[in-house]
């Protein structure tokens, strides 16, 4: 007989996934988040607030959750001991280096970042990016960003009146298109499609919300995969 299974909600980034009820642990499909069951389970009553005026950060290396001022430039995991980046980097010029932050990274339209490996919270690009890009929060693309390497993202956001084209197919956590794309996508979660969104290419989601005006030319695979 199969074990009885339930929904469970990610805490990061509220995607839904049936696991056994039995289950101690699990890792989110659509953003990769690893938690334990037994917290989602506890009485909404006693919550694990977080401190007003801090911001939760998780650790890079053992994943440890921490609150940590919102102001604050750094920090140090309170179980492994390694030193965490929370600064925003906003690029306006050539830049070759490499970057690991919870913070915002972005690239303005005469930003140049090469020869670069960059994991972030939130991204907004721009400008030209060479290298890989790891966005654990959102990616908003501009018409004027131009992207050779890799990138990856939990949250893929074109803003209206914006256009970005891939050739590969593009694997995301979920997406809102309200300005126009150009790829495929796989996306894990949720694809938001805007009344001025376009959308050309085949689409495999976990679900599919397409508002009135919205253009999607493509195939389409929609519904929980196996």
């Amino acid at each position: 007989m199969k074990p009885e299974k339930v929904p469970v909600t990610c805490p990061k980034c509220g995607h839904t996934q049936l696991e056994p009820a039995a289950a101690y642990s699990s890792a989110c499909k659509a953003c990769g988040k690893h938690f334990r069951l037994q917290d989602l389970r506890r009485p909404q009553s006693q919550p694990n607030q977080q401190p007003r005026g801090t911001r939760r950060v998780r650790c890079f290396t053992c994943g440890t959750d921490l609150d940590v001022p919102a102001t604050a430039q750094s920090t140090m995991c309170k179980r492994c001991s390694q030193y965490i980046d929370l600064k925003d980097y906003h690029i306006a010029n050539a830049v070759s280096k490499n970057f690991k932050t919870k913070g915002s990274f972005a690239i303005e339209p005469t930003g140049y970042v090469f020869n670069t490996e960059a994991v972030v919270g939130d991204a907004v690009i721009k400008g030209r990016f060479l290298g890989k890009l790891i966005a654990e929060g959102a990616l908003t693309l501009y018409t004027t960003a131009e992207i050779k390497g890799s990138f990856k993202a939990g949250r893929l956001i074109i803003p209206a009146g914006n256009h970005f084209r891939w050739k590969d197919p593009i694997r995301l956590g979920t997406a809102e298109i309200a300005g126009e794309l150009a790829a495929s996508v796989r996306v894990e979660g949720t694809i938001v499609v805007k009344g001025t969104g376009r959308l050309f290419g085949d689409v495999e989601a976990g679900g599919l919300v397409v508002e009135d005006g919205a253009v999607v030319v493509g195939s389409l695979k929609i519904g929980n995969r196996g």
